[in-house]
């Protein structure tokens, strides 16, 4: 949370809880506790950790390892840190998927609704299609409804529909914040309504026979509280992805924003599709632009005609100063 500063006390000998002492005003606690398959007092299970956060919220650090829980944070102020080296040495996994439990975003494997969350140095997957076996199915990896989020050096596996970013309840508008994430997947992969941010992500297709990186689903003309942006993000693709394009609209009015994108993919030349060819028509009122493109897949003169090419002066409008606006503070906030 904005502001806060906290100062460590003794480990307590069974909760493994580290109290801070929060920042005037605040009058509660928020304990720090940490996640370990071999620490003593330590607990073995991530939920049970954030469980045990004050209602304040905390941090959760997570030893390496690899962690198979379906997790869910409903509070605010919940920050999850690894503590490897690397993304890669902590893993929260998970196998559902809307074929098994009845709905997309029940599958998720982390569903976050709390405002101020935190995510650092770890990685999050749906391995559900890694079982050959298993029919093709929408498996979220994330699903993040919370407002003014944050989320650094995170690894999102998954294939259709890893990452939801989307509104909270009551279309209530949604701030969030991806900085040097590693996002992977194949069919509508990145998708939902909210206002988010990715800065300098790295956005990669698995190979399938076709490829959207994005589903962006603002629903109506004058919202503008829904947007996806990428800002300096690299995308790139495996050699068996093919028909790649960088998204296509699940809502009519769908706004995504590509800034100085290095585009190291064989995009189709059209660059954007339709959402289903025949049947609707959401490129006449989607707002799919680009600036400066670079690399194999940026093609501005064969792009589809309903999308645009902006000028340096409409690119400033979606950066991140502006994007977030004057109280954009949060997104600085450890």
């Amino acid at each position: 949370m904005t502001g806060r500063s906290m100062r460590f006390l003794p480990l307590l000998a069974v909760a493994a809880i580290l109290v801070a002492a929060p920042a005037a005003p605040r009058p509660a606690v928020s304990p720090m506790v940490q996640v370990s398959p071999d620490r003593p007092g330590a607990f073995r299970t991530v939920q049970g950790a954030i469980d045990a956060l004050a209602a304040t919220g905390g941090t959760v650090l997570i030893a390496p390892g690899r962690y198979r829980e379906k997790l869910t944070i409903r509070g605010n102020g919940v920050r999850l840190r690894g503590t490897g080296r690397n993304p890669a040495e902590v893993v929260l996994v998970f196998g559902d998927a809307s074929a098994t439990v009845g709905g997309t975003l029940k599958s998720a494997t982390l569903t976050v609704s709390g405002d101020d969350f935190r995510a650092t140095n770890l990685t999050v997957q749906n391995d559900y299609w890694l079982d050959p076996a298993h029919p093709p199915s929408q498996a979220v990896a994330l699903a993040l409804t919370g407002d003014r989020a944050v989320v650094r050096r995170v690894r999102l596996l998954g294939h259709q529909d890893t990452l939801y970013a989307n509104r909270g309840p009551n279309r209530r508008t949604t701030r969030q914040y991806f900085r040097d994430c590693y996002i992977e997947g194949h069919v509508d992969f990145i998708f939902g309504d909210a206002m988010a941010y990715f800065d300098r992500c790295h956005i990669h297709a698995l190979a399938n026979d076709s490829v959207w990186y994005t589903a962006q689903s603002r629903n109506a003309p004058d919202d503008d509280g829904s947007a996806y942006v990428f800002d300096r993000s690299r995308f790139t693709a495996d050699a068996g992805a093919r028909n790649i394009a960088l998204g296509r609209a699940w809502r009519p009015y769908a706004r995504v924003i590509l800034l100085n994108a290095r585009l190291d993919a064989p995009i189709l030349p059209a660059g954007w599709t339709e959402w289903t060819p025949g049947k609707t028509h959401t490129l006449d009122t989607a707002y799919f632009v680009e600036y400066r493109s670079t690399k194999r897949g940026a093609a501005p003169t064969t792009r589809e005609p309903r999308t645009h090419q902006l000028r340096p002066d409409q690119a400033a409008r979606w950066r991140l100063g502006a994007f977030f606006g004057a109280d954009g503070d949060w997104v600085r906030t450890p």
